[in-house]
C-alpha cells in the first residue's frame, strides 16, 4: 500500500479511530490492531511476502531468548551466527542471487571462458533490506548485553512488521522502539498535530517535488546522448532533489504517521544538501543506515582506532557495503567508492567532526566559505548521483562525459519545449528555502511555535501547491526497490 494512494487516505482513519476508540486502555489489544494492521498494510503488495516476514519474525525471537538464557560464549555465538546466516541469506538470495551469477560469468570471460549459468525469476520482497537490519538489531544487543528479550510474541511481531516504517525505513532499533510497544502509550494532541504536519510535508515533497523531477529526469537519463551538457547536469540535478524528496518525504510520513499512533520514530534525514562536507552529509542523509553501518559493522571492524591503514580499509567498506546495501549493481558499489573517495583525505585529516553544528547556527544567511562549501559538496554528491541513478557503468559513464562537454555553458535544452518544469524549480527553490528557514528544527515544517494565522497559511498553501502541481499517479517510492 502506498503512503500516496486513495487506499491508504482510507486506511490509516480507520485504523486510527480503531486504535484509540476501542483499544486506548488494553496495550495487548492495541499491539495486536497495529500487529495486524501492518500484515494488511504490507500484503497489500503481494500476501506471500508475509511469510518471509513471519519466519523471520518467529527465527529471531527464539534465537533473542536462546542468546540471553544461554551461559556459554561459544552457544551465543552460534545462536547469534544462526541469525545472521539466515536472515543475510534470504537477503542475499532474493535480492543479489543473480548478480553474483552474472559476475561470475563476467570474471570467466575475462579469460576467454563463456559460461552459461541459470538465472531465476525472483521478486524482490519489498522491505526486506530494512527489515532484515531491524530484526538483526534485536539479536545482536541482546548478544551484546544491552537488552533483554521480550516475553511478549506480539509486541515484537508488532515491533518488526510496524507498517509506517516497514518498507523503507528509518531502520529502527529494537532498544529504541521494541520498549515503546511494552509500555502504555496515550493520545497526546501536540504530538498527533505535529505528525499530521510533517505528513503533510512528506506528501508535498513526494508528489510535487520527487515525482514531477521524475517525469524530466527519466527522459534525460533515457536520451542522455540527445542531449547538451547543460541539460544533463539539469538532469543529475533534479534527480538529486528527486531521490532526496522521494526517500526523505517517505520518512517524513512515516515518522509522522507513527506520532498519530504515540511512537517516536529516529529522524532519518536532517537537510543534508545543507552539508559543509561529505562527512557531514552523511551524519544527515539515511541517518538510520549510516549509524546502523558505523554500530555493527564499522566499530567491530575497528574504527578509526585499528591504525591507519586498517581505518582506511574500514572506511572503504563501511561506504562500499552501503553502495551494495542499495542495489545489486555495480553502479551503487561506485556511488559508494566515490563518497569513501572524498571522505577519507577529511577522515586522515581528522576533520570529519568538524561540523557538528546546524550551518549559519547564529544567523539567517550562511558566511561566503560555508556558502562555498556547500556549493561544492552538494556538486559532488549531485555527481555521484548519475551513478546511483543509471542503469550500468558505461551509461553513467557516457553521462558524465556528456556533462563535461563545451555544451555545458548553453541553456539546458529541455526549458524551451516543456516550460512546465519552472514550476517544478521554484516548488524546489520553496521546499529549499522553506528548509533553510527551518534546518535546526526536526522536519520543514515543525512551526507549532507560530501563530495560528501563520501556521494556518502554511498549511492552506503547502496544500495548494499540492493540489495545483502535485503529480497523482501512484508512483511507488524509489527505495521500495532496495
Amino acid at each position: 500500500m502506498l503512503f500516496n494512494s486513495i487506499e491508504f487516505a482510507f486506511f490509516i482513519p480507520v485504523v486510527f479511530f480503531l486504535y484509540w476508540m476501542l483499544t486506548q486502555k488494553n496495550l495487548m489489544l492495541q499491539n495486536i490492531l497495529i500487529l495486524l494492521a501492518s500484515y494488511f498494510f504490507y500484503g497489500w503488495w503481494d500476501w506471500r511476502f508475509l511469510s518471509l516476514i513471519i519466519f523471520s519474525s518467529c527465527l529471531d525471537y527464539v534465537i533473542g531468548h536462546k542468546i540471553y538464557n544461554t551461559d556459554n560464549k561459544k552457544k551465543k555465538k552460534v545462536y547469534l551466527w544462526c541469525s545472521l546466516i539466515v536472515n543475510l541469506g534470504f537477503l542475499a538470495f532474493f535480492k543479489y542471487f543473480n548478480f553474483f551469477i552474472d559476475s561470475f560469468e563476467d570474471a570467466f570471460s575475462l579469460f576467454g571462458t563463456q559460461l552459461e549459468a541459470s538465472r531465476l525469476n525472483i521478486i524482490l520482497p519489498v522491505g526486506i533490506s530494512f527489515y532484515t537490519f531491524q530484526t538483526l538489531s534485536y539479536t545482536i544487543d541482546i548478544y551484546r548485553g544491552k537488552l533483554k528479550p521480550t516475553k511478549d510474541p506480539i509486541a515484537f511481531f508488532a515491533f518488526v512488521s510496524f507498517f509506517p516504517q516497514l518498507v523503507a525505513g528509518p531502520i529502527e532499533r529494537a532498544t529504541n522502539l521494541l520498549p515503546q510497544f511494552l509500555s502504555q502509550r496515550k493520545f497526546e494532541y501536540a504530538k498527533a498535530a505535529d505528525g499530521m504536519r510533517q505528513i503533510l510535508w512528506g506528501l508535498f515533497k513526494k508528489i510535487v517535488i520527487a515525482d514531477n523531477c521524475a517525469v524530466y529526469v527519466n527522459e534525460i537519463f533515457a536520451n542522455h546522448t540527445d542531449y547538451s551538457g547543460s541539460t544533463l547536469f539539469l538532469g543529475a540535478v533534479l534527480f538529486a532533489f528527486q531521490i532526496y524528496g522521494d526517500f526523505s518525504g517517505y520518512s517524513d510520513i512515516a515518522i509522522g504517521t507513527a506520532r498519530l499512533f504515540g511512537f517516536n520514530l529516529m529522524k532519518n534525514f536532517a537537510f543534508p544538501y545543507f552539508s559543509r562536507d561529505i562527512a557531514e552529509f552523511w551524519r544527515r542523509w539515511h541517518i538510520s543506515l549510516s549509524t546502523w553501518f558505523r554500530d555493527y559493522l564499522y566499530i567491530p571492524l575497528g574504527g578509526s582506532r585499528a591504525g591507519k591503514l586498517k581505518s582506511i580499509r574500514n572506511v572503504f567498506i563501511i561506504f562500499l557495503v552501503s553502495g551494495f546495501w542499495h542495489g545489486a549493481n555495480w553502479t551503487f558499489i561506485i556511488w559508494g567508492f566515490i563518497h569513501a573517495v572524498f571522505f577519507i583525505p577529511i577522515f586522515l585529516a581528522k576533520k570529519n567532526r568538524r561540523n557538528m553544528d546546524t550551518v549559519a547556527m547564529h544567523s539567517f544567511f550562511p558566511t561566503i566559505d560555508e556558502f562555498l562549501k556547500m556549493v561544492f559538496t552538494f556538486f559532488i554528491v549531485v555527481l555521484a548521483w548519475v551513478f546511483f541513478r543509471a542503469d550500468n557503468i558505461t551509461q553513467a559513464g557516457n553521462y558524465l562525459l556528456g556533462i563535461f562537454d563545451s555544451s555545458f555553458f548553453s541553456l539546458p535544452q529541455i526549458l524551451s519545449p516543456k516550460p512546465e518544469m519552472l514550476y517544478t524549480i521554484v516548488c524546489i527553490a520553496f521546499m529549499c528555502m522553506t528548509e533553510w528557514f527551518f534546518r535546526n528544527k526536526e522536519h520543514g515544517l515543525e512551526i507549532a511555535k507560530l501563530s495560528k494565522l501563520s501556521r494556518w497559511s502554511m498549511y492552506v498553501f503547502v496544500g495548494v501547491l499540492i493540489i495545483s502541481f502535485g503529480n497523482f499517479a501512484k508512483n511507488e517510492f524509489i527505495y521500495f526497490q532496495f
